[in-house]
């Protein structure tokens, strides 16, 4: 197990904890009340630093459970955070309901971290590219919708 080392930069801030054993993803908490506007984004702060081993990333993620019931979810998900930053983590949340503000109260889980390991790879410049099932085809290449 490798240990991610947490700096608190606020009195209130917690640990992000898995809700469940096994759980992918670690529950991040508002440290400070935070009103996203209908249709606009908000930053929240989760009031604690931390040091991501070297070779691992953390992405923050949306709460599904957030997202189905406000409408709010993670602007830029997955934001994405290096080994190398220390500074706070913070959730960019966007609130997709049409009408309604969502108000963020100190403690809530506003999103969730997920820590993966990032594998060694080197880009090499090559003249062709080995042949694909795929090949160049994207955006809706691979179905028809409706």
């Amino acid at each position: 197990m490798r240990e991610v080392g947490f700096r608190r930069l606020h009195p209130d801030a917690r640990l992000p904890e898995r809700a469940h054993p096994g759980d992918a993803g670690f529950d991040l908490h508002a440290t400070e009340a935070v009103t996203v506007p209908s249709g606009d984004r908000a930053a929240v702060p989760c009031g604690f630093a931390m040091a991501l081993p070297e070779g691992t990333a953390g992405l923050v993620l949306p709460r599904s459970g957030l997202a189905l019931r406000s409408g709010v979810t993670v602007l830029n998900a997955p934001g994405l955070i290096d080994s190398g930053y220390r500074g706070e983590v913070i959730a960019i949340l966007v609130n997709h309901d049409p009408d309604e503000a969502f108000t963020v109260s100190p403690g809530d889980r506003i999103a969730q971290l997920v820590i993966v390991d990032l594998p060694a790879v080197a880009f090499v410049e090559v003249a062709e590219l080995p042949e694909s099932q795929r090949g160049e085809g994207g955006f809706g290449s691979t179905g028809v919708a409706g």
